[in-house]
């Protein structure tokens, strides 16, 4: 556990908000240090290691990211060094992050989603040996949509197999690890409507852009969302308004209204979104694109289940995420698909963010379990 311990320490520690490439540097130098790997830096910031890349058989890839959402004042370092740090002869920079130790979980921002995961997959990248090939990755940009893993893929990052550490841990049962074996994807959209402008005195002189629009709103409140079932797990899709903005002034009929519209969409099905068009002066763009996942080998499902139960006396199951990772990218690009990581719904992103050791020890006998085994 130590060991554990004092590598997620150190990768939460280093900012990685506004620029990745310290914790890059850190984890590129860990697997230049403590295994034989061969290990790449790309354009962007992404690390990838390879062991056993021309052996026979599907590859298995171990993969996180280390970029982090900008995190709460409380989590900045004030410039006193952290107990952890102050052991090793190390002084904390002021600007560099918070990170300490209560009750068995280790609080910083990063710690859950997802440098925690990172620090277990190495030590499982480094311990095990596998015959087949076997790729750990640690990406750039995933809270800014996928930048990273979406560079990767187009210039050939392709294994057969992945487990990804996004968290999966409490769905079944608070604190008990599962394996998600699907997750929604989120399509942003602008409903933009044009109309004429006049003086909101001769009405009849103009087209009335935010009426346009409320008819735009109406035709989505009428389509129905996907849903779809993945190795027994349930996802329903959802569709919602969520922003509009039309009209300078109170006198004016307004010739512009934007809508803005957020979709949850399932594997395989999209929402009837173009509908909109049907309405005069009204146009639809897509904005974001985060796919869906869907793991579409029930073996690897399970075999990956029944590592995650054997290290928990038996607990531990199927189950789906409600929101988008790196996954969603990687299965649109061919590779086979699960999450198993020790963040709980809620505890990514907040003020308090924290990652429970004993469930983190878990995922490190988990994913070194799964590679060993490949």
């Amino acid at each position: 556990m130590g060991e554990l311990r004092d590598l997620t320490e150190c990768l939460v520690s280093i900012p990685s908000h506004d620029d990745e490439t310290a914790a890059g540097d850190a984890i590129a130098s860990w697997l230049r240090e403590e295994t034989d790997a061969d290990v790449e830096r790309d354009d962007v910031g992404n690390v990838l290691a390879w062991r056993n890349p021309e052996a026979d058989g599907d590859s298995l890839a171990l993969v996180g990211h280390h970029d982090v959402v900008p995190p709460d004042e409380s989590q900045m370092e004030d410039g006193v060094a952290t107990e952890s740090q102050r052991d090793g002869g190390g002084e904390t920079a002021a600007g560099d992050y918070v990170i300490f130790e209560d009750e068995g979980r280790l609080y910083g921002r990063g710690t859950a989603d997802m440098k925690g995961a990172v620090a277990a997959m190495l030590l499982a990248f480094r311990d095990a040996d596998p015959d087949g090939p076997l790729a750990f990755a640690s990406f750039v940009g995933e809270e800014l949509g996928g930048v990273g893993v979406q560079q990767a893929i187009d210039e050939g990052f392709a294994p057969d197999y992945a487990v990804v550490g996004e968290g999966s841990t409490g769905y079944s049962a608070p604190g008990v690890l599962d394996v998600a074996v699907a997750h929604k994807g989120r399509r942003a959209s602008t409903v933009t409507a044009a109309g004429e402008a006049a003086h909101a005195s001769e009405v009849e002189s103009g087209k009335n852009a935010v009426y346009r629009a409320c008819d735009a709103v109406d035709v989505l409140r009428d389509l129905d969302a996907p849903d779809a079932d993945v190795l027994g797990q349930h996802l329903a899709g959802s569709l919602a308004v969520t922003e509009i903005e039309g009209g300078t002034a109170w006198n004016v009929i307004p010739e512009s209204c934007e809508v803005t519209v957020d979709e949850r969409a399932v594997p395989g099905e999209r929402a009837d979104l173009e509908r909109v068009e049907a309405v005069d002066g009204v146009s639809w763009t897509v904005d974001q694109d985060l796919p869906p996942m869907a793991c579409d080998d029930p073996g690897f499902a399970d075999s990956v289940l029944d590592v995650v139960q054997t290290v928990q006396d038996g607990a531990g199951e199927h189950v789906a995420k409600p929101h988008a990772t790196d996954a969603g990218w990687l299965a649109a690009a061919g590779t086979t698909c699960l999450i198993c990581g020790p963040a709980e719904p809620g505890e990514a992103h907040t003020a308090d963010e924290s990652v429970s050791l004993d469930v983190l020890a878990r995922c490190r006998r988990v994913y070194a379990d799964v590679a060993g085994a490949w």
